[in-house]
């Protein structure tokens, strides 16, 4: 309830205009003073991508889980170099987009206000934005994150696809995330694409007798096998009725055991996450988006530099 006020609090003074300081170190108008232009700038450039290519909003939420999963919220995902070391280069990572959109920001950003923005907020800020832009829900970014000089492919460890609930929780917590944010996070998998090749044992060979997984649905695993051949590795829809719409109708594919991910199927075997899908099916996604806004908060403080720690990129593919 004490985070909920203070978010209601930060909202409300962000409209007045004056900054408000979390307890980790982060403020709402952070650049107020330094670069007043910033949130605008940053709002401008994403609204013209994701406006023209709608799906870089599901990759740059994704790129955005990613680099909070690893070192936390620090940009160290957007760095090449030492090149082919780099958390960008890691299997997980090789298939997120959407670098063009931060460094186009950040580009726009230092002609403006050089030195002052660091990548990590850029990256905070831009998927927020992106979202925004296919109708999804608004959520306060308190800013005054600092860049990470260290980016490590070995340090890629992020909860996968093919986990079951056990392992998810604990990836969850070990990031000061609970069993909630687990299933509400999980809900983005609402829009945004995979590739076959991330679901083929699932649905050909799950035990290693030619089965599929029996948490599927069977007529859902019947279909995907048409859309995806055993050889084959094209893109797939997570949820293909609203794979353009940031929307709750994720919950509605999960209750009817037809989520594309073993990691998606079991959130059903637990009866906390298992209740929170139902109570969204049940009552058309009526808290999803708030409750998507307050994990999105708590995710934004993951692992987070501030003060005299990291830097400020002027580039946020190599650090200075």
């Amino acid at each position: 309830m004490a985070i909920k006020n203070l978010l209601v609090l930060a909202i409300l003074l962000s409209v007045l205009g004056v900054s408000v300081a979390h307890p980790k170190g982060l403020y709402l108008n952070y650049y107020k003073h330094r670069c007043p232009d910033a949130e605008a700038i940053v709002r401008r450039v994403t609204v013209q991508y994701v406006s023209h290519e709608p799906s870089l909003a599901a990759a740059l939420l994704r790129m955005n889980f990613h680099d909070c999963f690893v070192r936390g919220c620090d940009g160290s995902i957007l760095l090449k170099y030492p090149y082919n070391e780099t958390e960008r280069y890691a299997a997980p990572n090789l298939s997120v987009r959407g670098y063009e959109v931060v460094d186009a920001v950040k580009s726009a950003l230092e002609r403006k206000c050089p030195g002052v923005v660091s990548c990590a907020d850029v990256l905070s800020l831009v998927a927020r934005d992106a979202v925004i832009v296919i109708n999804g829900p608004w959520w306060p970014v308190p800013l005054g994150r600092r860049d990470g000089r260290i980016s490590k492919k070995s340090e890629v460890n992020l909860p996968s696809p093919l986990a079951g609930i056990s392992a998810l929780k604990k990836k969850f917590f070990d990031k000061g995330l609970n069993s909630k944010d687990l299933v509400v996070l999980s809900g983005a998998h609402t829009i945004g694409i995979s590739h076959c090749s991330v679901i083929h044992q699932g649905i050909y060979n799950f035990t290693g007798k030619g089965d599929s997984d029996s948490s599927m649905n069977p007529r859902y695993a019947r279909a995907l096998k048409k859309r995806c051949k055993p050889a084959d590795n094209r893109t797939i829809m997570m949820d293909p009725r609203s794979v353009k719409k940031f929307d709750s109708h994720y919950f509605n594919m999960v209750a009817q055991r037809k989520g594309l991910f073993k990691s998606d199927r079991t959130l059903l075997d637990d009866p906390e996450t298992k209740s929170y899908i139902y109570t969204q099916v049940a009552t058309a996604g009526s808290s999803f988006n708030k409750d998507f806004a307050d994990s999105m908060v708590k995710l934004g403080f993951v692992g987070i530099l501030t003060g005299n720690k990291g830097e400020i990129r002027k580039r946020c593919a190599f650090v200075n």
